[in-house]
């Protein structure tokens, strides 16, 4: 529809949590409403402190089909695992 808010996403941090979750989404005209109607819908029991708002159309990610082909590259990199560094044994905890 010509006529219609754009679509936001709702992130809550609960009192708890130290990560803020993805809790849904709204339509909101701005921002503010956004925020607004966040608080009003998905925090309704005082279970968050703290409410982040992004348009939908801002958000690029990567697909969860194509998890195995997007992160694989990370595996031919040996330098970042600690078997290629000779520790000291001086060096606690590793």
């Amino acid at each position: 529809m010509k006529n219609e808010w754009p679509l936001w996403e709702v992130f809550v941090r609960g009192k708890r949590g130290l990560n803020h979750v993805h809790v849904g989404s709204l339509r909101a005209s701005d921002g503010e409403m956004a925020v607004r109607h966040a608080r009003d819908l998905y925090t309704r029991r005082n279970e968050g402190v703290s409410i982040w708002v992004v348009p939908a159309a801002a958000i690029v990610a990567s697909s969860p089909d194509e998890k195995d082909p997007f992160f694989a590259p990370s595996a031919d990199k040996v330098y970042r695992h600690p078997t290629f560094y000779d520790i000291p044994d001086n060096v606690p905890h590793m």
